[in-house]
C-alpha cells in the first residue's frame, strides 16, 4: 500500500482565474485528506509574459504550461492545475494527466457594456478575442465585424472593454463564472453558434509518471462523464494535429450513456468550414474523437489545414 505524502504542492500560473483554480483543487484535497498540508507554487510563464502578439503566432497554449512541467519534473511541485484547454494534445514525454475536473459551463460567454447579443452589433464594431476557433465562427456570422486581438488575463481583458477599445469582446463563460463575474455576461452563445475549445470549461491536473502515489489521492477528484467527453474532443483534435494556431473546437456531451459530440474546422476568415457529428459510447471516447477528425477530413478538412501552415 502506498504511503500518503505528509505534503504535497501544487503548481499554478498566478493569474487570478489560475490561483481560483489552484485552490479550488487545494480545499477539495484538504477535505479529503485533512491531516496533509496542501501548498501552492504561483509560477509566471512564458505565455504569462508575452502580450504583445497573439497566442498562434508566439506558440500556442502550451506556453502556459512548460514551466509548470519544470516544476514538477525538478520535484518543486508535486501536480500542476490547467484549464484543460490550455493543455497541449500531445504531452510531453514524462508527464500524463491524472485527473479530469467536473465541467463548468462550456460555452462561449458575449461581454457587452452596451448591447445584448452578437445580432445588436453594428456592421463595423470591433470585437476583441485571443482564439482564432471564435474568431473564425465570428466571421462566419458576420463578415461585416471587425475582429481584434486580446490578450491578457480576465481582469486586463474586461479592463480594455471597459476603456472601450471594443464594443464587445468573447470569453469562456467558465472563467468569469469562477471568479464571480457572471454580471459580466450581456448572453451565452449556444454551443452550435460557436462550438468551444476542445475541454473548455474543465480542469486538467497533470503529474508526473510514475508518481503513482500521487495518483492514488487524485483519483477521487476525477469526474468520468468530464473525462470521457475531454478525451474524445481531445482526439479529435490530436487526429487533426490540432492546437491553438488552428482554428477547431470540438464539443461532446453524455446523454444516456451516449455520447454526442459536434466537431469543426474552418478558416481564419469563416468563409471555409466543415462539421461533423458523432454518437457512441463514452468507453470508446478516443475511437470516437478520430471517428469525427476523419469524417471532418472526408468534408476536406485536411485542404483547410493544409492551406493555414503556408
Amino acid at each position: 500500500m502506498l504511503t500518503p505524502p505528509k505534503k504535497i504542492v501544487i503548481a499554478s500560473r498566478e493569474s487570478a482565474l489560475a490561483m481560483w483554480q489552484a485552490r479550488h483543487i487545494q480545499a477539495r484535497l484538504q477535505t479529503l485528506y485533512p491531516n496533509m498540508q496542501v501548498e501552492i507554487l504561483g509560477m509566471t510563464t512564458t505565455g504569462d509574459q508575452i502580450l504583445d502578439s497573439p497566442l498562434a503566432r508566439i506558440g500556442g497554449k502550451g506556453l502556459f504550461v512548460k514551466e509548470l512541467e519544470q516544476a514538477l519534473q525538478d520535484g518543486r511541485a508535486d501536480l500542476a492545475v490547467h484549464s484543460m484547454k490550455d493543455v497541449p494534445m500531445n504531452l510531453p514525454d514524462g508527464f500524463l494527466l491524472a485527473a479530469t475536473s467536473e465541467r463548468e459551463d462550456p460555452r462561449d460567454a458575449f461581454v457587452s457594456n452596451h448591447y445584448q447579443t452578437l445580432e445588436q452589433l453594428p456592421a463595423g464594431s470591433i470585437v476583441g478575442t485571443s482564439s482564432l476557433r471564435r474568431q473564425s465562427q465570428l466571421m462566419a456570422r458576420r463578415p461585416d465585424l471587425k475582429i481584434e486581438s486580446l490578450r491578457g488575463n480576465l481582469q486586463t481583458r474586461l479592463r480594455k472593454l471597459d476603456e472601450n477599445h471594443y464594443a464587445a469582446i468573447i470569453l469562456a463563460a467558465a472563467g468569469l463564472i469562477r471568479l464571480g463575474l457572471e454580471s459580466r455576461i450581456a448572453g451565452l452563445i449556444d454551443p452550435t453558434l460557436s462550438i468551444p475549445a476542445v475541454g473548455q470549461g474543465a480542469l486538467a491536473i497533470e503529474i508526473k509518471a510514475g508518481r503513482d502515489d500521487i495518483a492514488a489521492l487524485l483519483a477521487p477528484l476525477n469526474h468520468p462523464e468530464t473525462e470521457a467527453c475531454v478525451r474524445a474532443e481531445r482526439a479529435m483534435s490530436r487526429t487533426l494535429s490540432g492546437s491553438c494556431t488552428v482554428p477547431l473546437g470540438a464539443f461532446a456531451t453524455i446523454t444516456h450513456d451516449t455520447i454526442s459530440m459536434t466537431g469543426f474546422v474552418a478558416s481564419v476568415d469563416g468563409k471555409r468550414m466543415v462539421k461533423a457529428e458523432v454518437q457512441g459510447d463514452p468507453k470508446q471516447a478516443d475511437s470516437l474523437g478520430k471517428h469525427l477528425a476523419e469524417k471532418l477530413v472526408y468534408q476536406g478538412a485536411d485542404k483547410i489545414l493544409a492551406e493555414l501552415e503556408h
